[in-house]
């Protein structure tokens, strides 16, 4: 099936009744299987395309705190992002899962030695090692996710997490959303307490949604 023939798919079981939760769902999985199944001998040089295209952003390079995240299974490699701002003496952040209370929270990091594995086998910050920080002090943050369209609509992975970290913030930072070309879709349906991104950046251009 293409990519095409999925959304029509999508469009016409949308009509047919589904839930929003169940066509972020089904887009979601669609989604998904599109990213598996990208070339894995390409991945490494579009991977670089994304980090510098990141990099050229002038809001990237004017931010004193960088909020990143662990890149997991077939995500765009973000270790080697990670790197370069620490070399840069940004103040680098990543989040982890607190499972009991269903949030996420922000640790400053001073090198990848100190993750550790975590929720869902996702690498995180060790708070034996790192330091928690004030969400508001963060200027940007990179993140992940299934799907987005031009209007920065953005299809996580059904958690939540994001959305409620970033709305309980008082001072809204500038998000960045990183992916794969195929990432982008026509329309990512969304609710009211989906968080739009500013940014998209991809490995073959930079959607400039809002500024």
């Amino acid at each position: 099936m293409s990519l095409e023939e999925g959304f029509k798919g999508l469009d016409s079981r949308s009509e047919s009744g589904m839930t929003n939760e169940e066509t972020k769902a089904a887009l979601r999985k669609r989604m998904l299987s599109v990213r598996d199944s990208l070339n894995l001998e390409d991945r490494s040089q579009r991977d670089e395309m994304i980090k510098e295209n990141l990099f050229s952003l002038a809001k990237l390079q004017a931010a004193a705190c960088v909020m990143f995240f662990a890149s997991f299974k077939t995500e765009p490699d973000t270790f080697p992002m990670i790197k370069r701002a620490l070399d840069m003496k940004k103040v680098v952040v990543l989040p982890k899962v607190d499972r009991e209370k269903h949030i996420l929270e922000a640790y400053k990091i001073n090198d990848l030695n100190s993750l550790k594995l975590g929720y869902m086998g996702i690498l995180e910050p060790d708070s034996a090692q790192s330091e928690p920080i004030d969400g508001n002090s963060i200027d940007v943050i990179v993140m992940p996710g299934a799907a987005f369209d031009r209007a920065g609509g953005r299809l996580g992975y059904g958690g939540g997490y994001y959305d409620g970290f970033i709305s309980a913030l008082s001072k809204r930072p500038y998000l960045i959303a990183i992916c794969y070309a195929e990432q982008v879709v026509p329309i990512v349906p969304v609710e009211s307490h989906d968080v739009r991104v500013n940014k998209i950046v991809t490995d073959f251009e930079v959607i400039d949604v809002n500024g």
